[in-house]
């Protein structure tokens, strides 16, 4: 690490005191944080793609399990990384993120952070508080570090939390994000099952609350979509049954991965499925 000397105006060497003050970081801290993220905006298109900007956080999403699904984009940047973590129910648990990628690029090494999967909320975000405190070390020291997913880095992820858990501790970190394709995209690619046109709406929900499901079943011109219902898929083609809905609503769970079952609702549901596991209930068309 090279140090560096910089001579500043008072009035800017007061404005940085009152920042350093009010973000508890030290002087030295701010001004690199500033610099980091001046780097990482400033025409893009002039520097080099596989090069690695010191300090930034970038989630990745790589799908929801297919290796050919993992997107160009993602690929360059799991290899610019210096450091590419993913979540992992322990270090000696290959995650499901983790195995997409060692099939996508072998050539990446993938540092496992350890989640809390548990009911016990303290416990799951005391876990998102570590692994933000690893990543937010990894960053100060002068690495970019690329955070991986299953699905998108923005739509149910894990990385949300720890992305604004860093953020606290480390105040001015450039985040970044490559988008993933999701399960229902690939569900419904995979079933040849239209999602909407331009008269419908898509609803991404969970499967959580019987509730609000059958609430949302009866909007009929809203194609659903549910994630999280694998345990209570029996119920939630119930539900869908209740509606009248169910003639052309699919399920799909493990998408790409060993064990992958997918097909039409009603002959999905005689046993619970995996947690992932995703619905879809196509909007009904004029005249249905």
């Amino acid at each position: 690490m090279r140090k560096t000397s910089v001579y500043l105006p008072e009035g800017l060497k007061r404005s940085l005191a009152e920042v350093a003050a009010r973000s508890g970081l030290s002087e030295a801290q701010v001004v690199r944080l500033a610099i980091e993220r001046e780097l990482a905006s400033s025409d893009r298109d002039r520097r080099p793609p596989d090069r690695p900007v010191p300090g930034r956080l970038v989630g990745i999403g790589v799908g929801p399990g297919d290796p050919g699904l993992v997107t160009i984009s993602a690929l360059a940047a799991l290899r610019r990384a210096d450091r590419v973590v993913a979540p992992s129910t322990s270090v000696d648990a290959v995650g499901r993120a983790e195995m997409i990628v060692r099939q996508a690029a072998p050539d990446v090494v993938v540092e496992r952070l350890v989640f809390e999967m548990a009911p016990d909320r303290a416990a799951r975000d005391g876990a998102v508080v570590r692994a933000a405190e690893r990543v937010a070390a990894c960053l100060q020291s002068g690495e970019e570090v690329a955070f991986i997913t299953l699905g998108d880095p923005l739509v149910y992820s894990t990385f949300a939390g720890v992305s604004r858990a860093v953020r606290d501790l480390r105040p001015g970190t450039v985040v970044e994000h490559q988008p993933g394709i999701m399960a229902f995209q690939a569900l419904a690619a995979r079933t040849g099952t239209v999602l909407a046109d331009e008269r419908q709406a898509i609803l991404v929900r969970t499967a959580l609350s019987q509730d609000d499901l059958e609430a949302d079943l009866h909007r009929r011109d809203v194609t659903l979509v549910a994630y999280k219902g694998g345990k209570r898929l029996p119920e939630v083609a119930a539900a869908v049954e209740r509606a009248g809905r169910s003639r052309a609503a699919v399920a799909g769970e493990l998408l790409g991965m060993g064990g992958e079952r997918l097909g039409a609702l009603a002959e999905m549901s005689a046993g619970p499925a995996s947690y992932l596991a995703t619905v879809i209930v196509p909007a009904e068309e004029d005249g249905q």
